[in-house]
């Protein structure tokens, strides 16, 4: 028996192990959410009757497709592309697109699977999805990165719409690469159906705070992880993992919070800045001028550059992983409990492994899974999506609100839910019974479908 699973439980596991081999991270998130559905069986006998949990763990739709395209001296490449069209059971698959070299069917369908229970928490009509490509932005012009773009756009765009399935970014997707597939969208359906994509332009479509949602969305729930220990994040020294989106408005919400934020990082190194990092720099360097965090040791006498340095060994009260998965494993969690760390939200999908997790729990550490805690992210997409539907355009204000009502709506159901099966405080069980309940309740009135 695998250890941590319910008997009931096991041959689901094992089942799912042996039609998907080789797709680690996809068998990590699957039975991170079976070891907290035992009590769920118990009280709703139903499910497993209807065998609800293995329809969730097979995807509705896998779709694999090659991408050639030519670079700036004519030379072709061919690289491979996903869309995982996980559930559909609260609304169409929404989920990002993500390119980098890392990307092969096993992470996509690790990230749909997260994405069905993430998008279930944020209380809006939207099933799981994802998608991605090998595809490596780094280096490449806007021109090459254009006709990928287009060449990848010209096959999935019959397997997207905005009542069927609306992509947006994720690492190696921004804006830019949003632009070039939905004009190539645009043009092939010659349609100007600004739903179908979301992390849109403000001038074609987007949504105000958008680009902040996922990491103000963590810091919000991060917020209201500490209200219910009667503390704050004021005062409190934070270190936030990678400079991307989610890292930058993580930090930027944390110092408005109150929170002094001393260390980020990318995949060269960390940056320790003791009088607290300088946020108009790290903008400058990442969304402007494109380059390595380097740059701001260079630029900051109180900063220290660590190349390939380990970001978690910096003494902090409040970790916030927020770069890519499985970054923050069982040595660094132990680091983190060793220099006084109260709380880890993760901002990322999954980036503290398994042994991690457990720790951070054995040390009574408050942690929020990524489900939860960077479900801000998706919860603007469908915000997106509904002013594309009232053809309408919100403030920043009202739309930041909007966000912060969904994250507290999200931690208190999570922290409800734990509370109500038995493991009070624990985040990961409220947040994966809270999502899969929603989710199976809506399978069992559609049938067997």
């Amino acid at each position: 028996m695998v250890a941590g699973l319910d008997e009931k439980l096991e041959p689901i596991y094992q089942e799912v192990l042996h039609r998907n081999p080789g797709e680690t991270e996809f068998h990590q998130a699957v039975r991170e959410v079976l070891e907290t559905l035992g009590p769920v069986l118990v009280k709703y006998p139903e499910l497993a009757d209807r065998k609800i949990i293995q329809l969730v763990c097979e995807p509705e739709r896998q779709i694999i497709f090659r991408v050639p395209w030519q670079d700036d001296k004519g030379q072709t490449h061919i690289n491979r592309a996903f869309r995982v069209e996980f559930n559909s059971a609260l609304g169409p698959y929404k989920g990002g697109m993500r390119f980098h070299p890392s990307v092969y069917l096993g992470i996509i369908k690790f990230l749909g699977f997260e994405q069905i229970f993430k998008n279930a928490l944020t209380g809006m009509p939207i099933g799981g999805g994802k998608g991605g490509s090998d595809f490596d932005p780094k280096g490449r012009s806007d021109g090459e990165i254009m006709r990928f773009c287009q060449s990848l756009m010209t096959e999935l765009y019959r397997h997207l719409g905005e009542y069927t399935d609306v992509p947006a970014g994720d690492i190696g997707v921004g804006q830019r690469e949003i632009g070039f597939l939905f004009g190539q969208y645009k043009r092939i359906t010659n349609r100007y159906e600004s739903g179908v994509f979301t992390g849109k332009g403000l001038d074609w479509g987007g949504s105000r705070a958008r680009k902040e949602a996922t990491g103000f969305g963590t810091v919000f729930f991060t917020h209201e992880m500490l209200k219910v220990r009667s503390d704050s994040l004021d005062g409190k020294t934070c270190v936030v993992s990678g400079s991307g989106n989610v890292a930058i408005y993580a930090m930027e919400k944390a110092m408005e919070l109150g929170a002094k934020v001393v260390a980020c990082s990318d995949s060269n190194g960390v940056i320790v800045d003791e009088e607290g990092i300088d946020l108009d720099l790290i903008k400058q360097i990442k969304e402007v001028e494109r380059r390595r965090i380097s740059v701001y040791a260079q630029e900051k006498k109180s900063a220290r550059y660590l190349e390939d340095g380990n970001i978690w060994e910096v003494p902090c009260h409040v970790a916030l992983p927020c770069a890519t998965q499985n970054e923050l494993n069982g040595h660094d969690a132990k680091a983190l409990v060793k220099n006084g760390c109260i709380l880890v939200a993760e901002g990322a999908n999954m980036p503290c492994t398994p042994e991690a997790v457990r720790i951070f729990s054995d040390a009574g550490i408050a942690f929020g899974p990524g489900k939860a805690a960077n479900a801000g992210g998706v919860a603007t997409s469908a915000l997106e999506m509904q002013q594309n539907a009232s053809r309408d355009s919100w403030t920043f204000e009202h739309t930041e609100d909007r966000l912060r009502e969904i994250m507290v709506d999200i931690h208190r159901n999570c922290y409800e839910t734990a509370e109500e099966f038995g493991a009070p405080g624990n985040y990961v069980t409220g947040a994966n019974i809270t999502g899969f309940l929603k989710v199976g309740r809506a399978m069992m009135a559609m049938g067997v479908v």
